[in-house]
């Protein structure tokens, strides 16, 4: 996976008690360190996004989504709801049972993490 070094933004976890201004640097897709004010010298990253003025937060997670499918395609899909979720800063959806048919069964259930798996742009 690489690294990733996001410089100069307000890093908030609640989880963790933290809000400061720093860097945080990820490692193969995990928070390996966050430092208040700045690791310093050059960045050493694979990926290097400038954050200042910016937040950096876990991920959030819609606990009331209408993804809309099977059944109701015109209004949502599966990847297109998911694709506005992670451009939201969303990182999982919860989709309600108000498709047609419902998410009700064991066959329902399967279909839709099948698709969701295939097309989803966030968790399902």
């Amino acid at each position: 996976m690489g690294s990733l070094l996001v410089k100069g933004g307000r890093i908030i976890d609640p989880s963790r008690g933290i809000d400061i201004v720093g860097d945080l640097l990820a490692v193969d897709g995990k928070v390996a360190r966050i430092v208040e004010g700045g690791l310093g010298g050059a960045p050493q990253a694979d990926i290097v996004i400038h954050a200042a003025g910016k937040i950096t937060c876990p991920g959030f997670v819609d606990l009331h989504c209408h993804l809309r499918e099977p059944g109701f395609e015109d209004k949502e899909t599966i990847a297109t709801g998911t694709r506005a979720a992670a451009r939201g800063g969303f990182t999982a959806v919860c989709c309600m049972a108000n498709t047609q048919p419902p998410i009700d069964s064991v066959a329902v259930v399967e279909y839709v993490n099948r698709k969701a798996r295939a097309e989803g742009a966030v968790r399902v």
